[in-house]
C-alpha cells in the first residue's frame, strides 16, 4: 500500500541521514528499530536493514570520496579481506538463534563504544593524515570487520571506524570513508546470503532504501562540517543508543 511505502520511506530518510553522518549506511540503527517497533526477529531485521544499507553505503562512499579522497593503498586490503570473510559471518548468523545474535550484538556495541571512549579521552596524540600502520594491517582489520559485519548485518563499518581512529590514528572523517569502502562489497555479499535464506523483507527494505538515498548526502555534509571531537563523541552516543534499543527488544 502507498501509506506503507511512505512510512517506510520516511524511516529510510532518517536512517540515511544518520548513516551518512556516521559512515555506516544507516543499517546499525535500522536493525533495533525494525526489531523493537516492527516486531521483526533478529535475522530478518538484519537482512531487511541490509536491503536499505547496500545502495546507501555505495552513495555515501561516493560522497565521502568527493570530499576527502580515499587512500586506495589502505582501502584495497580492507575491501578484499572484508569481502572474503563477510560470507563466513553471514552463514553463521542465519544458523544461530536470534536471541544469541541479539545479545552478542549488544555486547559487541558496548565493547566497541567503551574502547573508543577510552582512547578518545586518554589519547593525547593528534590524528594523523595517513596511518600509524602499513597496508598489511588494513587486511587484518578487513578480515575481522568482514566477519563481524556479516554476523551482525552491519557491513563491518562499525568495527572498522573506531579501530581506525583509536589504533591506526586516522581522523574520524577518514576512518568513516575507509569504513564505507570496506562495507560496500561486504554488505552486498551479506545481503545476498541473507536473501538466499529468506531473511529479507523486501516490502520494507526497498522503500527504506529509496528514503535513505534521498538523505544520506545531508549526513555526509554534516560529518565534514563538524569538529573532530564532537563527531567522535556523537558516534559513541549513537552506538550506545543502538545497544539500548537492542536490549529493550531482547
Amino acid at each position: 500500500m502507498l501509506i506503507d511505502f511512505v512510512m517506510y520511506g520516511a524511516l529510510g530518510v532518517a536512517m540515511g541521514a544518520l548513516g551518512g553522518l556516521f559512515g555506516i549506511g544507516g543499517g546499525l540503527i535500522a536493525i533495533p528499530v525494525l526489531g523493537l517497533w516492527f516486531g521483526l526477529d533478529q535475522q530478518l531485521a538484519q537482512g531487511t536493514a541490509l536491503a536499505m544499507s547496500v545502495p546507501n553505503v555505495f552513495l555515501a562512499l561516493y560522497r565521502y570520496q568527493q570530499r576527502n579522497r580515499i587512500n586506495l593503498r589502505q582501502a584495497l586490503p580492507l575491501v578484499l579481506m572484508s569481502f572474503s570473510f563477510a560470507w563466513l559471518g553471514a552463514m553463521l548468523a542465519v544458523g544461530v538463534d536470534g536471541r544469541i545474535i541479539r545479545w552478542g550484538f549488544v555486547a559487541f556495541l558496548l565493547v566497541i563504544t567503551l574502547y573508543n571512549l577510552i582512547k578518545m579521552l586518554t589519547s593525547s596524540a593528534p590524528p594523523v593524515t595517513g596511518s600509524r600502520f602499513g597496508w598489511p594491517w588494513f587486511g587484518v582489520l578487513g578480515a575481522v570487520a568482514g566477519t563481524t559485519g556479516g554476523l551482525f548485518g552491519v557491513g563491518g563499518a562499525v568495527v572498522a571506524a573506531p579501530v581506525l581512529t583509536s589504533v591506526f590514528g586516522t581522523t574520524q572523517v577518514v576512518a568513516q570513508g575507509l569504513s564505507l569502502a570496506l562495507a560496500a562489497p561486504s554488505t552486498a555479499v551479506t545481503l545476498l546470503t541473507y536473501a538466499a535464506h529468506g531473511e529479507v523483507n523486501w516490502g520494507m527494505g526497498i522503500p527504506m532504501a529509496v528514503g535513505g538515498l534521498l538523505s544520506i548526502s545531508w549526513g555526509v555534509k554534516m560529518a565534514h562540517a563538524m569538529p573532530e571531537r564532537l563527531l567522535r563523541g556523537l558516534y559513541c552516543a549513537f552506538l550506545l543508543l543502538c545497544a539500548a534499543l537492542l536490549a529493550l527488544k531482547a
